[in-house]
């Protein structure tokens, strides 16, 4: 069910390098939204809106927080906006991640920069099912490092950083041997990290969000397209996904 609703913003704030949190006040989306969607968001007077994945979620207190990147216009304009002004909406959008009938005891998440932000609405619904949570989370820099507290609370939370500047040197696919063990991985980020987690985790079952730039948002315009692996057409990344089994699309 796909909702269109003005949103108050109640907060917003820097929390690291070009990286905005936001909270929003939502009477009807936060009812339903689930780890892995994402809110597509008019900003301003440009023509598409902006997909923005939901980083947490309350539907006692319809608060949903956002977290995103300042790397364009759109992010740059949506920056600028103030506590107490509306936010044209449409969500939840996209499918998330698969939580009905999951066994797992131990789960491990591997976000990516602003592929993070949806993998602790995630951790906070597994740890409410009486999951074990680890997480590893890599960036570029010290100054990129957010929300390592957070996923702390949850569990056992390894910092990856590419010059080293903070926690440990390299890339997430580095200090994968650092965790004993898990039942399945879920993972955000970049594509070239997807990839070589996939490549690398062949013997574990694990699901991906990708993040796409997109145009409508709701899988008319053919925007963000990726091939399945099995040869049989394509998959549209804002209405089959974002999130995928880990390799049913060819990255």
């Amino acid at each position: 069910m796909i909702n269109k609703e003005k949103m108050k913003i109640l907060s917003v704030r820097s929390i690291a390098h070009q990286t905005i949190e936001m909270v929003l006040e939502s009477e009807q989306i936060s009812k339903v939204a689930l780890p892995g969607q994402f809110l597509h968001i008019q900003v301003g007077n440009l023509t598409l809106r902006r997909p923005i994945s939901i980083a947490n979620n309350c539907s006692e207190t319809g608060r949903i927080t956002i977290l995103f990147k300042v790397n364009g216009q759109g992010t740059n304009e949506l920056s600028s906006y103030q506590s107490g002004e509306m936010l044209d909406i449409l969500g939840p959008l996209g499918n998330g991640f698969p939580l009905e009938s999951r066994s797992e005891s131990t789960v491990l998440l591997i976000g990516g920069g602003i592929g993070v932000p949806p993998l602790y609405y995630l951790g906070k619904t597994f740890r409410c099912k009486g999951i074990k949570v680890i997480s590893i989370l890599g960036f570029q820099q010290a100054n990129d490092v957010f929300y390592e507290d957070q996923f702390s609370e949850l569990g056992e939370t390894i910092i990856v950083t590419n010059d080293g500047s903070y926690g440990f040197k390299g890339l997430v696919t580095d200090v994968l041997e650092r965790i004993s063990a898990f039942d399945c991985y879920y993972a955000c980020g970049p594509k070239p990290m997807l990839k070589a987690l996939t490549d690398k985790l062949t013997d574990k079952e694990g699901f991906i969000s990708l993040e796409e730039r997109m145009g409508c948002g709701v899988g008319a315009c053919f925007a963000c397209v990726l091939p399945t692996t099995d040869g049989n057409g394509y998959k549209k990344i804002c209405k089959d996904g974002p999130v995928f089994p880990a390799r049913e699309v060819k990255l």
